[in-house]
């Protein structure tokens, strides 16, 4: 059951520019809650790159590359989502142009903690003006870059982790639990791959058979892949 709010905070969730009396932002703690009821997402570092994996939409008659959820940051970035998509799509695309303003101003592809960092600032000066709503929205950003793979977590404060291997969505306390007893340094590509598989059939049991999305940026290209179905096919 969802906790019931006491009568003496119900002031302090109108508005996200106060804070209730035990330094709570109630309209932050409610937007990690729509996290919670998205779809699982996850990301994990092997040893040639990360993978970036979630589910498809199944939906009768919908177009499924219509939601996107992975998404392409620059050649050797991207995110996947967990939560509001729409909000999703608008913060990708602000960390897109930052991609390339960075490569045209520095003539180098900005760094992973680059992109994470101008995701989680927009979503923290969402937290601080009346009249503003925190997003929605949590994003695991990973790529590769001079110092490595990185899997790095935004959530709707604004505040960034970097992980090894870690899911969002309705799903990541299971996920993150298999993470725990699975995970593995340096890890191939298939262990991996097998591993988000496994993952997701145990977490999303509503799926319908080969829904599932997964990126990869390699290591020795630098370079950002959907996995295709037969890719998919070949990796079991």
């Amino acid at each position: 059951m969802p906790e019931i709010m006491p009568p003496e905070y119900m002031g302090y969730d109108r508005t996200i520019a106060v804070f209730s009396p035990d330094g709570r932002l109630f309209q932050v703690e409610y937007a990690k809650e729509a996290v919670k009821r998205g779809t699982t997402s996850l990301g994990i570092v092997f040893k040639d790159g990360v993978l970036l994996a979630t589910v498809k939409s199944t939906a009768s008659l919908i177009v499924t590359t219509s939601l996107e959820k992975i998404f392409q940051i620059d050649d050797h970035a991207g995110a996947v989502a967990a939560g509001l998509l729409a909000d999703a799509r608008v913060l990708a695309n602000q960390a897109r142009v930052k991609a390339q303003v960075h490569k045209i101003t520095y003539e180098e592809p900005i760094d992973i903690w680059g992109v994470a960092r101008t995701i989680g600032d927009r979503m923290q000066i969402s937290t601080l003006y009346a009249g503003l709503r925190p997003f929605g929205v949590s994003f695991l950003i990973g790529g590769v870059d001079k110092t490595g793979s990185h899997i790095i977590e935004s959530d709707p404060s604004g505040m960034l982790y970097e992980w090894q291997a870690y899911a969002i969505g309705r799903g990541g306390a299971i996920a993150n639990k298999i993470f725990k007893q699975k995970w593995k340094f340096n890890m191939s590509e298939h262990e991996a791959i097998a591993l988000a598989l496994d993952i997701i059939s145990k977490t999303e049991k509503e799926r319908k058979g080969d829904a599932i999305d997964i990126a990869i940026v390699y290591k020795s290209t630098g370079k950002f892949k959907k996995l295709s179905e037969d890719d998919l096919k070949r990796a079991k």
